[in-house]
């Protein structure tokens, strides 16, 4: 948000800017290459605060902590590579070294996301006639330079008894969507239940969680991995209809758009526009689009295409001609100065809540912590989570508890709610509650169930028996 804030009110918001785009990206996607070798091959090396650790063996997440994100911002890199070449910024030799870095980085990743990236990196390379043959060239060379990381993986797994984590992933039997199937298959269901109005924005997990799916996946899901279910789910068919339309009319004006600028500046701009192209890829398979390093360098991007053609020449040249910045310059001089100021009040009001999971020595008592971090105005939710399952007698914490639950419902809060009911004499929600918990089959739960296995035990606990009535999410707003 400060970033983007920072462009706008610098007037980065025309084709001028892109000289300046296209380098920053390449510098991202480097370091970020450059932290996943060191996620790989050196491990030891990754401290947690500067280098991020990996939890997945033989595999690099990034500063991202995910390699989907690590794999969608290293394409966005290697798709910088592009204009700068193009424009001739960039020498040959060293455009083909950054695309070929580019490339190991995703190969590190073992990104599922980042290989049919590189696929249509390639589908660039066929169709744009337009890019010069050196362009042209590189993106061709995209999927031997992707053959040749992997034989180099392969090899240095086999000489020396490190884990290639990719070819693990790649090889790994089971469910190959990563349980992606079974929550669009989840969601579907709960479309056709919710055909007109949806469940409600941001609902999703709520609706889901609360709802009987016996077949469901062990993880706790707050988005469906799809953006068009997510809009369906969330807003119902007819109002997510016109977003989408909306959102492929756009997407399509802006392909138009950006085929009209010629010469090297018209490659810059194609170049925006595959960015937001492989976003909206990512966006069918997660929800990328919901972080804002992913969303605000989307729109901006977006904005850019959308703005280009022979009006935008016509316009640049009525702007020469002026004597000041227009209004319209000026408003966006305004809105990048709330951003930024915004962007610094979310910072302090995160800070605020962090303090409660990662206290510093000479930290306050948390129930102090916990009621300072409930009055966030953003992030409060996190501060009720903690009230909520910090506490002995959940029944006391019932709001906290309710306004955590619409933020993502997982094991210690389905646990403390269903007590917090079960306290107050509610059974049959506390059952329910339970009940949900147990299709989960999630380890986590493994002590709150265990209290069922002593069958002498009597009365016997809440969550041993199923709930009599047939409720869902509706009965627990």
């Amino acid at each position: 948000m400060l970033g983007a804030g920072f462009m706008v009110v610098g007037g980065f918001g025309s084709l001028a800017a892109l000289p300046a785009f296209f380098p920053a990206w390449l510098l991202a996607g480097t370091l970020s290459a450059a932290i996943a070798i060191v996620q790989v091959f050196f491990p030891q090396l990754a401290d947690g605060d500067f280098i991020a650790r990996s939890g997945l063996l033989g595999r690099a997440v990034g500063n991202l902590r995910q390699p989907n994100h690590l794999s969608s911002l290293l394409l966005w890199s290697a798709i910088a590579v592009v204009p700068l070449l193009d424009a001739r910024r960039l020498p040959r030799v060293a455009a083909v070294v950054l695309m070929a870095l580019m490339v190991f980085g995703i190969t590190l990743s073992g990104s599922r996301t980042g290989l049919v990236g590189m696929a249509v990196l390639t589908l660039w390379g066929l169709l744009d006639r337009r890019l010069q043959r050196p362009a042209r060239g590189l993106l061709l060379s995209v999927p031997l330079l992707f053959a040749a990381s992997w034989a180099l993986m392969t090899f240095w797994a086999g000489q020396t008894a490190g884990t290639f984590g990719a070819a693990l992933h790649m090889a790994a039997g089971g469910d190959i969507s990563s349980s992606r199937f079974g929550i669009w298959r989840d969601t579907l269901s709960l479309i056709r239940m919710h055909p007109w109005t949806g469940v409600g924005w941001g609902e999703f997990n709520f609706a889901w969680t609360l709802t009987p799916f016996p077949q469901r996946p062990v993880a706790f899901f707050d988005h469906t991995h799809n953006l068009p279910l997510q809009l369906a789910v969330e807003l119902g068919l007819p109002l997510a209809a016109v977003v989408l339309a909306l959102l492929a009319w756009a997407l399509y004006l802006a392909w138009q758009r950006s085929r009209q600028v010629p010469g090297t500046e018209g490659t810059a701009v194609r170049a925006a526009f595959m960015m937001v192209l492989m976003m909206a890829l990512h966006s069918q398979l997660e929800y990328p689009l919901w972080y804002l390093y992913f969303l605000l360098p989307t729109a901006w991007a977006w904005g850019v295409c959308l703005g280009a053609g022979p009006a935008a020449a016509l316009r640049d040249r009525s702007d020469d001609r002026g004597t000041g910045p227009a209004p319209a310059t000026l408003l966006l001089r305004a809105a990048g100065l709330l951003m930024v100021v915004v962007g610094l009040a979310a910072i302090a009001d995160y800070r605020r809540v962090v303090v409660i999971y990662a206290p510093p020595a000479n930290a306050t008592p948390l129930s102090q912590r916990i009621a300072e971090g409930q009055g966030a105005w953003l992030f409060g939710h996190q501060a009720d989570y903690a009230a909520a399952t910090t506490t002995d007698r959940p029944g006391t914490a019932m709001p906290a508890l309710k306004r955590a639950a619409h933020n993502l419902l997982d094991t210690r809060l389905m646990i403390a709610w269903a007590r917090a009911y079960a306290e107050q004499g509610d059974l049959e929600r506390a059952r329910h509650l339970a009940d949900r918990l147990r299709e989960f089959r999630n380890p986590n739960a493994a002590e709150f169930f265990a209290e069922c296995d002593d069958a002498s035990r009597s009365p016997r606990p809440f969550q041993c028996t199923p709930a009599s009535q047939p409720m869902d999410w509706r009965d627990f707003r």
